[in-house]
């Protein structure tokens, strides 16, 4: 059984920092491409950032540029974002998923939600002074 667990979450005021932790379970991690989206209350599900299967590429939504990294740690089946320089408009429910994609380049990083197969719950952050 899949399962995919955010954490790291909270409330942080504006300019500070937080990192978000997603620990994996059921899956050969290193074959899997990985993401964080976010919700805003009212709005739609939206791309964050995104890492290929090898590492070597990763991808940001426009407003996560510079503010945040998304990395892997496959020894402990583990995703991370790290995000700087926070805003109150950062404030969102963030989810990690993760998608097989196996017939595509180790290299493909995929921003599209629909490309996803397992998420998590989620994990609150809310930006506030």
């Amino acid at each position: 059984q899949v399962q995919l667990v955010e954490s790291g979450g909270g409330l942080v005021r504006p300019g500070g920092s937080l990192r978000l932790s997603c620990a994996a379970s059921g899956i050969a991690f290193n074959f899997y491409i990985l993401g964080w989206f976010y919700q805003a209350p009212g709005k739609e599900r939206e791309f964050v950032a995104a890492i290929s299967r090898n590492g070597g590429t990763a991808i940001y939504a426009d407003s996560a540029k510079g503010r945040f990294t998304i990395s892997r740690d496959n020894a402990k089946n583990a995703m991370y974002l790290q995000m700087n320089s926070l805003e109150p408009e950062d404030t969102a429910i963030y989810y990690c998923a993760v998608t097989r994609k196996s017939g595509y380049s180790s290299n493909y990083a995929g921003r599209g939600a629909s490309e996803y197969d397992y998420w998590g719950q989620g994990t609150q952050v809310t930006v506030s002074s």
